[in-house]
């Protein structure tokens, strides 16, 4: 467990939190929620240790181990991939030295009635356990599992880390941190780097983790499927809900709504008071009850009501200007990189007023293909054009870095604003959150949230009919979010949308297209009736409805291929209950013995004898449930 006590945290002067109190169980799923700058980040460094508190206390019980992912690090791997998810063992050794080394005490003493004796047992027993959660001896078979889940192929192992985006070099950290399975993981936007498919894995991974989970997310749909406990930060205090997300967000309006109730009702108790002690005060008759009136007021705990930010980002698109019925046409279209073809053969037809989302796997090619759509790429095959009178809008998934970063928020605007939009860009940008004292600012101090904030500005001042977004929802949060959504709902132009977030997606896209393997397979309809179509089939590869005749098979071999899998998964599923039904009933044999060793009587030789025997089963045990839950996922 960590207990919180009194915790007090400041930020230039100012409270984060303040004597705030809570405690995380050795199971929890915590979700830390709060506006930006309220100090979710800043709480995550305190529980992990890399930032002090002004005061109160932090306790991590004895042995107990804390794992941290922050938003952004810069990694310093030097060796491959799979040598460096290695790393993440090197404190096994030291487990198996110190499990050898008990093993031989344990074999030689023969003070079995002492409590030194029992704590020995105990601690081989905590040392067994947690080799037994950690893989033990087999690490390499644990990493790639984990590589795997995390988007890495077979082929990308060998290569060095040095060659991958920072992205993909944030996956290895994060295997790292999942591989060494500490009681406390705290992950700060661990979705920032990944797609669908990852975020789908990580959230199985993370439900089935043995450990407390705290996440700091801006992706609903991750908390939701995660978390069973939200903690809020606001205004220096903390509320601790019993709920997912979605559930704590209708209680939180619930409790300020209620807030609100008793604050007016105190304000009209208080003005009644007031009202009589300013009536009666110079009445000798009445100065008992105006004094019990004054210390009355005097005694009263006044209710405040939890600030709430109102600033939020608000606008729409202009207008979108008419284009043919045609708006982009590819036949044969492809993409390679020297021997790397990174897709190939896409025809895709979309018509005006459609709302597409690209999906698929990181380097799969959607922003390759986004990028050859606005004419960023040209050294294509097959053939490509856009309609007759189609004007580009343009957000690119690094739109934020490629400012420029010498130039204030106001300049960035100007460059480009013409005509009518030149008196207006005040109001533009304040539409999107930038204070006449934030315009001035240089690029380059803005923080990351505020950098896609403007990019996103400088799409309204060109009316556009296709508007091609790439990952337009990092570093907005939840509210921001929901405003883009409802602005692109109500677009009157063609849509397209490179995304992970599948809260954004729901809704907002009437079809798709999945990138996997060098194809690009279209599939009608939303991203919530894919990804429920991909579970089905139990293969993300080719849903049924994609139109791809080549990957179709029959309805009917489709239909005995799922009832034959499924008989499977029970199968496989029965022996992993079996195996925890086997474990169950050899810890509860030992937790006997361990009462009967508490009780500090003496014992036959055979009683150590059988608890030696017991204890072996039990590690037997778990390695062969440990191997029937890896061929049951592996199913």
């Amino acid at each position: 467990m960590i207990s919180v006590n009194n915790l007090s945290v400041q930020f230039t002067g100012t409270d984060l939190f303040k004597n705030v109190t809570f405690n995380i169980a050795d199971h929890d799923r915590v979700g830390l929620v709060g506006m930006n700058g309220a100090g979710k980040s800043t709480l995550l460094k305190v529980l992990c240790g890399w930032q002090e508190p002004e005061s109160g206390t932090l306790v991590i019980a004895s042995g107990q181990t804390v794992g941290y992912l922050p938003q952004e690090m810069v990694p310093d791997a030097v060796g491959s991939v799979i040598e460096e998810a290695l790393t993440a063992f090197g404190h096994l050794d030291e487990l198996e030295r110190e499990q050898e080394r008990m093993m031989q005490e344990i074999a030689e003493r023969t003070d079995y009635e002492s409590a030194e004796y029992t704590r020995l047992l105990e601690r081989h027993n905590e040392v067994t356990e947690r080799l037994a959660v950690l893989g033990g001896g087999r690490r390499r078979e644990a990493a790639e599992k984990v590589l795997l889940g995390l988007g890495f192929r077979h082929d990308d192992f060998e290569r060095p880390v040095a060659v991958f985006s920072g992205g993909w070099q944030m996956r290895v950290e994060l295997a790292k941190l999942l591989l060494r399975h500490p009681d406390f993981l705290l992950l700060d936007e661990p979705t920032n780097h990944l797609d669908i498919e990852s975020i789908q894995w990580l959230e199985n991974y993370l439900q089935a983790y043995t450990g407390a989970v705290v996440l700091v997310s801006h992706d609903r749909t991750f908390l939701d499927n995660i978390t069973k406990r939200t903690i809020e930060i606001t205004a220096g205090r903390i509320y601790d809900y019993k709920c997912p997300y979605s559930e704590y967000v209708v209680q939180m309006q619930e409790r300020r709504a209620s807030q609100m109730a008793q604050l007016t009702n105190q304000q009209r108790q208080v003005a009644q008071i007031e009202a009589f002690i300013e009536r009666f005060r110079y009445k000798a008759t009445k100065a008992k009850q105006v004094q019990s009136r004054v210390k009355m007021l005097e005694r009263m705990e006044r209710i405040t009501v939890d600030e709430v930010s109102t600033e939020s980002i608000h606008f729409q698109f202009p207008p979108a200007p008419h284009s043919g019925k045609i708006v982009v046409e590819t036949k044969g279209l492809g993409k390679a990189y020297g021997e790397h073809q990174v897709f190939d053969g896409v025809d895709m037809l979309l018509t005006s007023g459609r709302k597409v989302a690209f999906v698929g796997r990181n380097g799969e090619g959607k922003t390759t293909l986004a990028k050859i759509l606005v004419g960023d790429i040209n050294d294509y095959t097959g053939t490509y054009r856009l309609g007759q009178g189609v004007v580009l809008g343009y957000y690119a998934q690094n739109q934020a870095a490629m400012l420029n970063l010498d130039k204030t928020v106001f300049e960035t605007i100007d460059d480009i604003a013409q005509g009518d939009i030149r008196p207006k860009i005040r109001t533009i940008l304040g539409s999107f959150l930038f204070s006449d004292d934030d315009i001035d600012k240089k690029v380059k101090v803005l923080s990351g949230g505020e950098k896609a904030r403007l990019a996103l500005a400088k799409l309204l001042l060109t009316p556009s009919n296709l508007l091609v977004l790439d990952e337009p929802t990092n570093h907005l949060d939840m509210n921001s979010k929901d405003i883009l959504k409802n602005a692109l709902l109500q677009y009157t132009g063609t849509l397209i949308v490179v995304s992970h977030d599948r809260d954004f997606l729901s809704g907002l896209t009437d079809e798709l297209y999945e990138f996997r393997d060098g194809a690009v397979h279209e599939f009608k309809g939303d991203i919530m009736e894919f990804l429920e179509q991909a579970k089905n089939l139990k293969d993300l590869k080719v849903p049924k409805d994609f139109k791809d005749p080549k990957a179709h098979s029959s309805s009917k071999q489709a239909y005995e291929q799922n009832k034959e899998r499924e008989r499977e998964r029970r199968k496989l599923q029965n022996v992993v209950k079996q195996k925890e039904e086997e474990i169950e009933a050899l810890e509860q044999q030992l937790s006997e013995k361990d009462a009967q060793l508490a009780g500090g009587q003496a014992q036959e030789t055979s009683f150590y004898e059988e608890y030696q025997r017991l204890k072996k089963d039990l590690e037997r045990k778990m390695e062969e449930w440990e191997e029937a839950v890896i061929v049951a996922e592996g199913a």
